[in-house]
């Protein structure tokens, strides 16, 4: 039974959660917010919490697609379609929403270890972050293998991507911080930018799904 996605699958899940972990999000938002307000320690310290909470949300989804998937075969493809139009209304709802710098200011400096904690806890209660990888990873997980051990090596390297790209963003914060607070308009393509990769990466996974049906 196959235990890793193959490498082609491989390929295109860690492309596509590259491209998903460098596109501006709630996520990086936080991180940013923080290492502007409290400095690079508080930022790793949320981008560290985010981490572990991300990972708490990898494990309790693999292991509910587990049993789905031992149940029936048909909720699981199920899930898949759902999870790419999921993907899709995260997509437009991304485009249309508000700016996720405006209450910036409302974040107060904490601490490197209540960041942390906060972190864990801001992840953990999220439940976007849960629906997120029910519906992302599956499509790239054959049911036909292990799907427990190959949702778990997704969702980690998805997780390490998103860590990745935090540390980018806390080294950068300063000048990143500046820049998007005077520019209204990068903020609004970046927006666009990560609704549009949601919206291609769900329309990606509908057609593909209907195609191997």
């Amino acid at each position: 039974m196959t235990v890793m996605p193959d490498f082609a699958t491989l390929g295109l899940f860690i492309s596509a959660a590259f491209v998903l972990a460098v596109t501006p999000g709630p996520g990086i938002v936080y991180v940013m917010t923080r290492s502007l307000k409290g400095g690079k320690s508080e930022g790793l310290a949320s981008a560290m919490g985010t981490s572990l909470g991300g990972l708490f949300h990898v494990v309790a989804a693999a292991l509910g697609i587990s049993v789905m998937l031992a149940t029936s075969a048909i909720a699981f493809s199920f899930v898949k379609y759902l999870g790419a139009a999921y993907l899709i209304f995260l997509g437009i709802r991304t485009i249309t929403s508000q700016d996720l710098l405006a209450d910036k200011g409302k974040i107060s400096v904490v601490g490197y270890r209540q960041a942390f904690f906060q972190g864990i806890t801001v992840e953990v209660l999220n439940p976007k972050t849960a629906l997120f990888f029910l519906a992302f990873i599956p499509q790239f997980v054959d049911p036909a293998g292990v799907v427990f051990v190959q949702f778990l090596i997704l969702g980690c390297v998805s997780v390490g991507l998103n860590t990745m790209a935090d540390l980018v963003v806390i080294a950068l914060a300063g000048p990143m911080g500046e820049r998007l607070q005077k520019s209204p308009r990068l903020r609004r393509r970046q927006r666009i930018m990560t609704g549009v990769g949601l919206i291609s990466l769900g329309g990606y996974v509908a057609f593909a799904g209907a195609g191997d049906s």
